[in-house]
């Protein structure tokens, strides 16, 4: 009886491991810039609830670069040559909160055509929105972008987010930078998922606690 408690009680410690596991997210990811490296970055946390995605950008460049775009291409290579299909998915909705400090940046949304993204990715990005101070992602108005220091948050709403995960999305984002402080002048930067430490921690603990237990069993 002991030893079938023990096994019950070892299948239970490993269903909870498997789903922590499971339930464990990464939704904060950092952004470097493909050429330039640490002197374009920033940091992004993410929160998708129900049909509504909402992020946070903030720049955490060393000093000049600023961000004066930001877009996410959720569905990587679906550039249709045939008929110069550029604009992706289309079906979303936008909208900027305030920023902070408040008023120092000024976004527009769009989800049609918004350019090739430059930096060697050109016709291999496709982005299917993004939060925009010039006419296309490329462009743009340094004055209204967000600063080293600043942050500030966004909202989508589309049913196209149904089936997708908050990192799927969030891992998804091309930030364009621009008053970089380097020979190139801008740059893109391009996610990096950050692991929850916490998470890892936990999942780390139990592993090695069922390890023990079941050693321990086996010895009696």
């Amino acid at each position: 009886m002991a030893q079938i408690n023990a096994k019950r009680i070892v299948l239970s410690l490993f269903a909870l491991i498997l789903l922590t596991a499971a339930t464990a997210k990464a939704d904060t990811v950092t952004v470097v810039g493909v050429d330039t490296g640490a002197a374009s970055t920033a940091t992004v946390t993410c929160t998708l609830v129900g049909n509504t995605f909402i992020f946070t950008v903030t720049n955490t460049s060393p000093s000049g670069s600023t961000i004066t775009g930001i877009g996410f291409d959720l569905v990587p290579g679906d550039f249709d040559a045939s008929d110069n299909d550029s604009t992706g998915l289309n079906g979303f909705t936008g909208a900027q909160a305030n920023a902070v400090p408040i008023g120092s940046s000024v976004f527009s949304f769009t989800d049609g055509a918004l350019g090739n993204v430059a930096h060697g990715f050109g016709d291999t990005v496709v982005l299917d929105f993004a939060f925009i101070t010039g006419s296309n992602f490329n462009g743009g108005n340094v004055g209204s972008g967000i600063s080293p220091g600043e942050s500030a948050t966004f909202s989508v709403d589309s049913a196209l987010f149904a089936g997708m995960t908050e990192e799927e999305i969030c891992n998804a984002i091309f930030v364009r930078f621009q008053n970089v402080p380097t020979a190139e002048g801008s740059d893109v930067g391009v996610a990096n998922p950050i692991p929850e430490p916490s998470s890892m921690l936990l999942l780390g603990s139990a592993l090695i606690g069922l390890g023990g237990y079941v050693r321990r069993r086996m010895k009696r």
